[in-house]
């Protein structure tokens, strides 16, 4: 018997709960997962408040991460004891997730943990540090360098925002942050950002081409603010987007990218391949300082998860929500 977090549709209304499963209630797949901690990402936000149509079939444990250890294998590529993590594949959407204490999850969607990383500090990362890093990592093969300007992160002081901070101030980027919640700038400083700016500067409409300040950007809120973002970028800078808390529109034009030669990178984490996958946990591993991601996290129960998606889609949270399933 173990605990999970339930979605259930009755009547066209979503409720979702705390309940007592056993381990023949799982889904048919090859791998069994003890899981240690799960996470909060937007994407939670909207499936445990049932905003958004994001959870596509029921009965569905939410929950677009985990870490863990496994407990047992159908796939030859794992063994019991493997230390492991699963970000996106449609879990938590349209396959069971990731807030529970047991998981039976595809051999496919498997990364091996890092040794340097425990299942803990994975999911203080979770699926938003995993795409700061997909970005950064974007930028890096890009050829974007410290010396050539500043980097942007937009949506700073969520999870995104404040592991991309952390992992660009790691490669000695000078880096500008981003952010509704001016009242936290001694975070966003002690996270590594240079400086940082009202998100009200980037999310009013601007010209097509403003004055070039940007090397880089990474930017996790999408709408005006990404569109200001390519016209303030420098020639031949990039701009990684992962996000769309402020909107999924784009009302910007083809100037930035014809006349300054700027790349706009999409960065999706959900279906990333398995080399993408490594290469962002093995910069994780490598780059962000523990100490700074023990300043972005706050530690809740799998009950406690029941009640803060409405936190995290007003965007009341600050850095990472990591969900202790055994507490």
């Amino acid at each position: 018997m173990f605990n999970a977090l339930i979605a259930r549709q009755t009547d066209r209304e979503q409720t979702v709960s705390l309940e007592t499963l056993e381990l023949k209630d799982l889904p048919d797949n090859e791998v069994l997962v003890r899981v240690d901690y799960s996470t909060i990402n937007y994407k939670d936000g909207l499936a445990l408040t049932g905003t958004r149509p994001i959870i596509r079939s029921y009965p569905l444990v939410p929950g677009i991460d985990l870490a863990g250890v496994i407990e047992s294998s159908q796939d030859e590529r794992w063994q019991v004891g493997d230390r492991v993590v699963v970000n996106g594949w449609g879990m938590g959407e349209g396959h069971w997730g990731g807030l529970t204490q047991y998981a039976q999850v595809k051999g496919d969607w498997l990364v091996k943990l890092p040794d340097a990383l425990s299942t803990r500090e994975a999911m203080c990362i979770g699926t938003a540090g995993y795409t700061a890093a997909l970005c950064v990592e974007a930028l890096m093969k890009h050829g974007t360098k410290p010396a050539e300007g500043d980097i942007l992160v937009t949506g700073a002081s969520g999870g995104v925002g404040s592991v991309a901070i952390a992992l660009l101030a790691a490669q000695g980027f000078n880096v500008v942050a981003s952010t509704g919640k001016t009242n936290e700038g001694a975070y966003l400083e002690a996270l590594g950002a240079s400086e940082y700016i009202d998100r009200g500067t980037m999310s009013t409409a601007g010209n097509p081409l403003q004055k070039e300040r940007w090397a880089g950007v990474v930017d996790a809120v999408g709408g005006q603010t990404l569109a200001n973002a390519c016209a303030q970028t420098r020639y031949g800078g990039a701009v990684a987007a992962c996000g769309l808390a402020e909107s999924p529109a784009l009302p910007a034009t083809v100037m930035p990218f014809i006349l300054r030669g700027i790349t706009l990178y999409g960065i999706d984490s959900v279906m990333a391949p398995l080399s993408a996958r490594e290469g962002a946990w093995r910069r994780l591993a490598d780059d962000l300082d523990r100490t700074r991601l023990a300043s972005m996290v706050k530690e809740i129960s799998l009950a406690d998860a029941l009640d803060v998606g409405p936190d995290v889609l007003a965007g009341k949270i600050r850095g990472r929500l990591l969900v202790n399933v055994n507490r």
